[in-house]
């Protein structure tokens, strides 16, 4: 039986073996077996990773994703996913990037309740991708998973009926065994639904003013300002930390904010790293709403941690004029309370990743219009998790093995290379394998238990209400409808199954540590 110390003290034994350095994003070839991935490879030793050697980033303007509304295109969007170059920071080289009609990253969609909209998905790159629309409560056949690959040169045009509640969704890159990969060169972007409430409710709504999305991310560079990406026992284990944090594409830029309310839609969409944030003058802010919208009421707060795959929409009061800046939390291993002081090995190549940072600088501008600097008392109804008869109750066990060679207990080491094997209840993912089969319109509740490590778990196709995390009630910010989680140890979530699913085309459930995912730590459900 493996611990959680065993997993640290085998991370730090098999150190940094079989780096990839990348080199150019027009380069030929695939990555290993099974990975499909555009092989950025060139071998190469830890000393010439060595990201100091670049200059200081230098900080410019929060970079903010275009807006693309349906209602103002008669319906139909379109995406273009394509291999470009970025630049991080003014004074930074390009780096080999992907993104959705642009060099890094996507736009903003914006779709509203009780319509219909075609989103064209064009695939440019040198290799198939696909589309998930994480968040948005649609069949399974138009969900974007794994099985709804689109191979280079082709278009998917999935129409989407939209019919949620207002909330906070994205969407990004999902290829078998090529997520982490994918969603790390740029493949991501933000998807608003809009029905009304914001608007009732009086809260900020100007694009980009009041109302600004924010993408939280960490990279690695490599000495040349690369992106540095790699996919190996370390990473396998802890999952892939930059030392870097960027918004929107950008190393801690500034963004200039109305001497009011302010609404922040905070999206991590990390590979593995949790942000654990705050403000530099102790500020409190308040969250109005997570992954599947608003709750009951606005809740106060010093400090928020968001895992990777989770949103919250949070409001600032900018109104004394004084500049701020929102900075994040150190998330090594080490330094995470539950699991207390276990190594003091850093979950990554010890150049300063996963510790606190600055993500953000906040400068009042007066001249930015104001809408006003009153939160609300309430936001909407929530029905009490609770309130529906439960059908069935599942486990799901989210498992990882360190040992090299990737082997499960009882079975043969039958993987490609050396490292950890990743699970779900002792399976690893099978694309024709169902796992599990609830009723249509069903309730039902599901014990995650998570080993070794924390892990956000994510449910595609349905959303869930949070019963208790590690035998505890949530926590009032946590108190709405989710489709992610951070599972320390254990939590209970009840799950609602309103949307179909077939064996052609399932629904995942994941650790949205991409690294994990693509290890295997992932499995697929329909409905019946």
């Amino acid at each position: 039986m493996f611990t959680r110390r065993d997993l640290i003290a085998g991370a730090g034994a098999m150190g940094v073996s079989g780096l990839a350095r990348p080199v150019s994003a027009h380069g030929a070839g695939h990555g290993s077996a099974g990975h499909g991935r555009h092989a950025l490879a060139e071998r190469f030793d830890q000393e010439d990773f060595d990201p100091a050697v670049l200059a200081a980033p230098e900080t410019g303007p929060l970079p903010i994703p275009p807006l693309l509304d349906a209602r103002q295109s008669a319906g139909k969007l379109h995406l273009t996913a394509a291999a470009s170059r970025h630049r991080f920071a003014p004074n930074f080289p390009t780096s080999a990037s992907y993104g959705y009609n642009g060099s890094f990253l996507g736009p903003t969609l914006r779709l509203t309740r009780g319509e219909t909209v075609e989103i064209a998905v064009e695939n440019r790159l040198p290799e198939m991708t696909t589309a998930h629309w994480h968040g948005l409560l649609v069949p399974a056949w138009l969900d974007g998973g794994p099985h709804n690959a689109i191979e280079p040169g082709e278009t998917w045009s999935p129409q989407l009926a939209i019919d949620q509640a207002e909330s906070t969704c994205w969407y990004h890159a999902h290829p078998h065994h090529a997520t982490g990969w994918q969603v790390y060169m740029g493949l991501a972007g933000m998807l608003l639904i809009e029905d009304g409430s914001g608007e009732r409710l009086g809260l900020p709504r100007n694009y980009g003013v009041d109302d600004i999305p924010l993408i939280l991310q960490d990279r690695m560079f490599t000495v040349e300002g690369e992106q540095f990406f790699r996919a190996f026992p370390r990473e396998r284990i802890l999952g892939l930390r930059g030392d870097m944090l960027t918004v929107n594409g950008a190393i801690s830029p500034q963004c200039s904010v109305p001497a009011g309310l302010v609404r922040l839609r905070l999206l991590n969409g990390a590979n593995a790293r949790n942000f654990h944030l705050y403000f530099s003058d102790g500020r409190s802010f308040h969250v109005i709403a997570t992954d599947g919208g608003y709750i009951r009421a606005p809740a106060p707060m010093t400090g928020l941690t968001i895992a990777p795959g989770e949103r919250f929409e949070i409001l600032v009061d900018f109104s004394d004029g004084a500049e701020v800046q929102l900075r994040t939390r150190d998330d090594s291993l080490e330094s995470r309370e539950r699991l207390g002081r276990l190594s003091t090995v850093s979950p990554s190549s010890g150049n300063q990743s996963n510790q606190a940072g600055t993500m953000l600088h906040f400068r009042v501008d007066p001249s930015l219009p104001v809408a006003g600097n009153r939160v609300p008392e309430r936001l909407v109804s929530v029905p009490r998790a609770d309130a529906d008869p439960v059908f069935t109750r599942r486990s799901v066990s989210l498992e990882m093995w360190p040992g090299q060679g990737g082997g499960l207990p009882g079975e043969s080491r039958v993987t490609t290379g050396s490292g950890p094997a990743m699970s779900i209840n002792g399976r690893r993912f099978d694309m024709d394998r169902i796992d599990f089969a609830p009723t249509l319109g069903s309730v039902e509740i599901w014990e995650i238990h998570s080993a070794l490590m924390p892990h956000p778990f994510h449910v595609h196709g349905a959303h869930f209400r949070i019963l208790s995390l590690d035998g505890r009630r949530p926590p009032a910010h946590l108190d709405g409808w989710k489709d992610t989680v951070l599972v320390e140890e254990h939590a209970e979530v009840v799950i609602r199954f309103d949307q179909p699913a077939t064996r052609a085309y399932p629904f995942m459930f994941h650790c949205h540590i991409l690294d994990h995912e693509d290890a295997e730590m992932m499995a697929q459900f329909i409905t019946v």
